[in-house]
C-alpha cells in the first residue's frame, strides 16, 4: 500500500471514527510503525494522545487488538470511551462480574470484539491465552511499558509472567507506551519482551502550559494550610496526591472539617468504593480527589487545571508521571509540590522494603527446599512456607530466579524447582538489586535537588528524565516567574 494511500485511511477512521481532524505531535509516526508492522516503543508525554496511537491501527488491521494495563481503572476508562464510540471491546479483569466475564470470553471465542482489554495477572492464565490464540491477534499492547522494567520507577512482577504469554500471539505486532522511560528502561524493556530491536520513538516530555511550582512548608499544621488555600483558590478539577492511605484518610477528613468538596482513592477501599470516587471525580461531581498512586494512570480527564503533591515522591520519573495528569487540553494549569524535608525519610522506608536482600533470597529458598520438589507450587503454597517474607517481595524474586532459568514457570502463577537452584550463587542476583537500590538512592536525591533548586524546574525536571534541555528558563515555573518562595522560607521549610 502506498503511503499516501494509508495516510488517507488513517485520516478517514480519524474523522468517522473518532470525530478528530488531525493529529498530534509523534502520533502519525507511531501509527505508521505499528501498521507498517514494526514491534515499537513510544515515549510520550501524558496528554499526547497514547491510546489513538493503538486504537487508530487497530481499525485498520484485521485481528483484534490487546490492550495490558495494570491498573483496572485505567481499564475502565478506556472501555467505556471505546464502548461509546459503538466499537466491540471487552474487559477481562478481577474486578468484573462473572457472568460479564463469560459473555466477554463467548464474544472473543466469536472474534466478535475489536479490542481486548486485560491485566498482566489475567494474561498470564492460560485460559485466556488459549482464546487468542492462533493468529487471532494483530496488535498487543503494552500499556505503562515502565512497568514491564525492573529498572522502573513501577516495576510490577506480574508483567513478566504475562510476557512469557507472548508467544501465543503468533506474528502480532507489538505497541509498548510510556510517557517517561530513562535509557536503562528502554534496553530493559527491549530486553523483556525479547521480540528484537524496538523501533523507539520519544517526542520528549516538554509540556510548556504546565506550571511547575515548590512551596516549602515548616510543619505538617503549615503543609495542611497551605494545601487548604491551594484547594480553595484553584479552579477546575484537581488532584491531590498523597504517600500513604493514613495520609489520605487524614486530608479527607481535614477536606471535611474546612468544608471542601472532595471524594478519596486508594488501594484498601473495595473496587465499588474506588469505582463511586473515580465517576464523581471524572464527572465532575465532585471537584476534587484526594488519592495514593493507585489513581490517574491514563485517566483521561482533560479539564485538571491543579495536581498537588501532599508528599515528596521517590523520583522525578514518578513525579513527571503524576503531575502530567494536569492539563491534558493543552491549556495552562498547575503542579505544586508541598516540601518538608523529613518528608525523605518516608520515601527511605518505602525503599528499604522494595528490593530483596540476600537474606530474603536465602529465606525463599530455604522454604522452598522444605516443600515438595517436582510439583507445581502456587504464589500462596510458597507464601505459607516463607510468612516473614512480603507477597510483593515473593513475586520478585520468583521473577528473578526464573530469568535466571533456576525455577520452572509450568502454568500460569505455578512454579517448580530445578535443582541448580539449591547450588547457584545468588551474589549476582544481590548485587542486581543492590545496584538498583543506589540507583533509587540517587533518584530521590535528584528530588531533593529539584524541590529546593533556584534555578528553572522545569528544566531540572527534563535533565532528570534523561534530555538534552538547550534553553535556561522555560518562563512558566515559579522560579522563572520569580514568584519562588524567599531563601529564608525555604530554609524554615526545609528545617
Amino acid at each position: 500500500m502506498t503511503a499516501r494511500r494509508q495516510t488517507a485511511r488513517v485520516q478517514k477512521v480519524l474523522r468517522q471514527v473518532f470525530g478528530i481532524a488531525e493529529l498530534r505531535p509523534g502520533q502519525q509516526e507511531v501509527i505508521d510503525a505499528v501498521l507498517a508492522r514494526r514491534h515499537t516503543l513510544a515515549i510520550m508525554p501524558t496528554g499526547a494522545g497514547k491510546s489513538l496511537c493503538y486504537q487508530v491501527p487497530a481499525m485498520l488491521m484485521a485481528g483484534m487488538t490487546v490492550v495490558i494495563s495494570p491498573l483496572i481503572a485505567l481499564m475502565r476508562d478506556q472501555f467505556e470511551k471505546l464502548s461509546g464510540l459503538g466499537l466491540e471491546a471487552v474487559q477481562v479483569n478481577s474486578a468484573i462480574p462473572t457472568e460479564d466475564i463469560r459473555r466477554a470470553r463467548k464474544q472473543i471465542g466469536r472474534r466478535a470484539v475489536n479490542f481486548v482489554f486485560t491485566t498482566p495477572e489475567q494474561l498470564a492464565s492460560s485460559d485466556l491465552r488459549q482464546l487468542l490464540k492462533d493468529d487471532a491477534v494483530d496488535l498487543v499492547v503494552i500499556d505503562e511499558a515502565h512497568c514491564v522494567s525492573q529498572w522502573g520507577h513501577d516495576f510490577r512482577p506480574a508483567y513478566l509472567e504475562a510476557l512469557s504469554g507472548l508467544r501465543a500471539f503468533g506474528s502480532a505486532t507489538i505497541l509498548a507506551l510510556t510517557a517517561t522511560a530513562t535509557s536503562d528502561v528502554i534496553a530493559d524493556i527491549e530486553r523483556q519482551l525479547a521480540v528484537g530491536p524496538l523501533r523507539v520513538i520519544n517526542t520528549g516530555a516538554h509540556r510548556p502550559n504546565l506550571s511547575y511550582q515548590v512551596r516549602p512548608v515548616s510543619s505538617d499544621a503549615d503543609k495542611q494550610r497551605q494545601l487548604v488555600e491551594v484547594v480553595r483558590s484553584a479552579s477546575g478539577s484537581t488532584i491531590v496526591y498523597a504517600a500513604t492511605v493514613r495520609h489520605v484518610e487524614t486530608l479527607s477528613a481535614l477536606f471535611r472539617q474546612e468544608g471542601l468538596s472532595a471524594t478519596s482513592y486508594h488501594g484498601r477501599q473495595g473496587a465499588r468504593d474506588r469505582a463511586e470516587a473515580q465517576d464523581a471525580f471524572m464527572s465532575g461531581a465532585v471537584p476534587t480527589i484526594i488519592a495514593t498512586n493507585a489513581f490517574g494512570m491514563g485517566i483521561d480527564k482533560p479539564d485538571i487545571r491543579t495536581v498537588v503533591h501532599y508528599d515528596l515522591t521517590a523520583s522525578l520519573d514518578v513525579y513527571s508521571q503524576e503531575s502530567g495528569r494536569a492539563g491534558r487540553d493543552g491549556q495552562p494549569a498547575d503542579c505544586i509540590l508541598l516540601f518538608q524535608r523529613r518528608d525523605r525519610s518516608l520515601q527511605r522506608f518505602f525503599m528499604a522494603g522494595r528490593y530483596p536482600t540476600g537474606d530474603d533470597f536465602r529465606t525463599l529458598i530455604e522454604g522452598l527446599a522444605s516443600l515438595a520438589t517436582g510439583t507445581a507450587l502456587s504464589v500462596d503454597d510458597i507464601r505459607n512456607a516463607v510468612p516473614s517474607l512480603s507477597a510483593s517481595k515473593v513475586r520478585v524474586m520468583l521473577a528473578a530466579l526464573k530469568q535466571d532459568g533456576l525455577i520452572r514457570q509450568r502454568r500460569a502463577a505455578k512454579y517448580e524447582t530445578r535443582p541448580e537452584l539449591f547450588t547457584a550463587s545468588l551474589e549476582p542476583l544481590v548485587a542486581a538489586y543492590e545496584e538498583r537500590r543506589q540507583r533509587d538512592q540517587t533518584k530521590l536525591e535528584q528530588m531533593i535537588v529539584y524541590a529546593q533548586t533556584a534555578l528553572c524546574r522545569t528544566r531540572v525536571l527534563l535533565e532528570a528524565l534523561g534530555e538534552t534541555v538547550e534553553w535556561s528558563h522555560c518562563g512558566t515555573c515559579d522560579n522563572c516567574r520569580g514568584v519562588a518562595v524567599r531563601p529564608e522560607a525555604a530554609a524554615a521549610g526545609a528545617a
